[in-house]
């Protein structure tokens, strides 16, 4: 594998190329395992951004991609349908909140979001009236792109560098309350003066149900999420959940928004929907958003992508949720959450460690200081698994089919990480 050359000029993700980071070369995945070049395999621990919940080279899964791509690879959504997005779209609504009745399939997560921002807009130009902000939480997390990054927190994210440039909306405080503490009302209170505050200019709350991903991994309770769901009803303002990185399973529940027991308006998934095959998503809504975005000026909603409802990305999401509709996902992730609140405590003994927590299949450990990636991705891979953390934060998504030993061999590679730290943390 030429690695200089993806060295010199193959750009990745939050990458320098002043000082690029090295790559591992991987030759082939099975299960939960990535497999180096030179032989070696990781246990891998992120489940590629959390989307290969059934690990790798499924056969089901590779399965439905073959059977799929002989009949045809794609073919435009405009005018024409197919039976995989009809399946899909029927798949996803006999999970989802049973108010949600519309599906809008679209290319990724982050498009996702903006097709769900641009319903809330179009939502309310229907009804004749400007509402052009949006209400949703710092800390938080929504996407990369335009819209997206204009509703992920300004401050305290990687998109700090754009403020400015972006649309400029409503931020309040993150909860602090976390899932497994007593609740404090007044946790609620920064959010209530916000859109008791705006409620005219907001057309809707944006937010990541019960833990925010990307944006610190914090893990809050449910009762936030149930008052937020109060207060959009009260001031009459959507409620647009991202359940992309949350969705199909990760948290113990088949959607975060379950744990509270509330419905939103509109929900965008996506990562986990093919199994992390391929790149798709979806936004839904109810009958009374998509019916009044349809009656506004332009008579329909305004975006269609070239590659909305590809036919083999939803022929393997078809696969992936009819896999987890099996139930065993529920097993799989309770188990995890298990050895999770096992083994990680026992982390907290290092000073190194500021917190640990866990739900479902997801695990953190937040440090006091910065982690040096390149260093400690080497020591990892040497350690045999693959996680890859960002900022203070060391945390784990595993595929759901993970074991104990797998589980185990994640957490004493952190373990090792922690206590060489000297060479491993930003001074």
């Amino acid at each position: 594998m030429n690695l200089d050359f993806d060295l010199n000029h193959i750009w990745h993700p939050y990458t320098s190329t002043l000082s690029p980071l090295p790559c591992y070369p991987i030759v082939s995945a099975q299960g939960v395992y990535l497999k180096l070049e030179n032989g070696k395999t990781l246990v891998d621990g992120m489940s590629s951004w959390w989307a290969a919940i059934h690990g790798y080279n499924h056969p089901l899964l590779n399965q439905a991609a073959h059977e799929q791509i002989d009949k045809m690879s794609h073919v435009m959504f405009g005018g024409i349908t197919h039976q995989p997005a009809i399946e899909l779209c029927e798949r996803l609504l006999s999970l989802v909140p049973n108010n949600l009745s519309k599906v809008f399939l679209a290319d990724s997560g982050s498009v996702s979001v903006e097709v769900a921002l641009k319903m809330a807009l179009q939502y309310w130009q229907a009804k004749g009236e400007n509402r052009s902000q949006f209400l949703t939480l710092k800390h938080g997390y929504h996407g990369d792109t335009f819209a997206a990054m204009s509703v992920t927190d300004p401050d305290n994210s990687m998109h700090k560098l754009y403020k400015g440039f972006l649309p400029e909306h409503h931020f309040a405080d993150s909860p602090q309350t976390g899932f497994w503490q007593t609740w404090q009302p007044s946790d609620i209170d920064s959010f209530a003066a916000k859109l008791d505050m705006h409620q005219s200019e907001i057309a809707a709350v944006i937010l990541e149900p019960i833990v925010q991903g990307a944006g610190g991994m914090r893990i809050y309770h449910p009762e936030y999420l149930r008052q937020v769901r109060k207060l959009c009803d009260r001031y009459n303002v959507l409620l647009i959940v991202d359940e992309i990185a949350t969705g199909f399973g990760r948290t113990g529940k088949l959607f975060a928004c379950e744990h509270a027991n509330i419905q939103p308006d509109i929900m965008c998934v996506g990562k986990a929907l093919t199994g992390g095959y391929m790149t798709l998503a979806a936004t839904l809504t109810t009958k009374h958003v998509a019916d009044t975005v349809c009656s506004g000026e332009a008579g329909c909603f305004m975006h269609g992508p070239t590659f909305m409802a590809n036919p083999l990305a939803c022929a393997v999401a078809n696969q992936s949720l009819a896999l987890l509709q099996t139930n065993q996902w529920q097993q799989q992730t309770r188990q995890i959450e298990t050895w999770f609140a096992q083994l990680l405590p026992k982390l907290n003994q290092y000073e190194e460690v500021k917190d640990t927590r866990w739900l479902g299949a997801i695990g953190v450990i937040e440090l006091h200081k910065p982690v040096d990636i390149a260093l400690i991705q080497q020591h990892f891979v040497a350690q045999g698994v693959w996680i890859r953390p960002f900022g203070k934060l060391i945390y784990m998504m595993p595929p759901f089919i993970s074991n104990r030993k797998h589980i185990t061999q994640l957490v004493n590679a952190i373990e090792s990480a922690i206590i060489q730290s000297d060479n491993l943390l930003v001074h």
